[in-house]
């Protein structure tokens, strides 16, 4: 991590990542690369549905491919690159066919290293197969849910999931929330883990570089009136009044409470719940 002298009150305990040590210093790839206007967390009616967002300083999305339609045919790592709407790095590949795209970079992984996309590929960092071919005990990330559809899980920097059982067609997966999760075993995955690793370590340090982020700042539901928060109201400083916590709508909230859907339809693949609260182990 990268530390600063402590001129300034917020530059105390300030920390950023080494960037020029951890990326390749080119410019992203044009092709792959698309202006994106901020919605300021406003829907097609310009109201607000995500709460506490707007401003930021302007970005340039990124195509990141999370299908790996590219079976069988090798790949070289040209560059390690930051994504502004991710918090893992992303590496410009280009296969042997001459075609380029971006992809999310393996803890380990850097510029000159290749990978492999296929049934038969080795069982090395960065390469991907289905599940049913990886044995148990292996870290994995970038997993689908449906075979072909795309990788929806462990995508954030530092993150990895173990494969703890095959069952049924099935593949048993614990996720990083700790929840056991059954995914088909037809279903791909990458090897290894998600790179910045430290990522979580960072400290925002003042206001100001949050709003350079696009976050805005969030009200306590105790300082707000009855009308506008359950926890709302009270001379002076007052606690919630109530035992369990609320969000504006009513719903429970943190503090270790269940907050998934009872009948969600998924609710048929979970093997173990993910572990909540202060008391959670990983």
């Amino acid at each position: 991590m990268k530390t600063y002298r402590p001129t300034t009150k917020s530059r105390r305990f300030m920390t950023t990542l080494p960037y020029r040590e951890m990326l390749s210093g080119a410019r992203p790839y044009k092709q792959l690369l698309k202006n994106k206007k901020r919605r300021g967390g406003r829907n097609a009616f310009g109201r607000i549905t995500t709460r506490h967002q707007g401003g930021g300083h302007k970005r340039r999305f990124r195509y990141v491919d999370f299908s790996y339609t590219k079976k069988n045919i090798p790949a070289r790592i040209e560059t390690i690159e930051y994504d502004p709407f991710r918090s893992a790095f992303i590496a410009l590949a280009l296969y042997q066919d001459g075609e380029r795209r971006y992809h999310i970079v393996p803890r380990g992984m850097k510029v000159g290293d290749s990978f492999t996309v296929g049934e038969d590929a080795p069982l090395k960092a960065g390469n991907r197969m289905p599940l049913e071919k990886i044995p148990v005990g292996t870290f994995v990330y970038n997993i689908e849910l449906r075979p072909g559809a795309g990788a929806v899980l462990v995508r954030s920097a530092g993150t990895f999931a173990e494969v703890v059982a095959h069952d049924a067609r099935y593949a048993q997966v614990k996720l990083p929330s700790t929840e056991i999760r059954k995914v088909p075993d037809t279903a791909w995955a990458s090897i290894g883990t998600v790179g910045n690793e430290e990522y979580n370590l960072v400290v925002i340090g003042k206001a100001g570089r949050s709003r350079w982020m696009g976050i805005r700042p969030t009200v306590r539901g105790s300082a707000m009136n009855p009308v506008d928060h359950p926890h709302g109201g009270g001379e002076g400083k007052q606690g919630r009044g109530l035992r369990r916590a609320k969000s504006a709508w009513g719903k429970p909230t943190g503090k270790g409470q269940k907050t998934r859907t009872p009948k969600k339809y998924s609710n048929v693949f979970i093997i173990s719940r993910r572990k909540v609260g202060k008391k959670r182990k990983v």
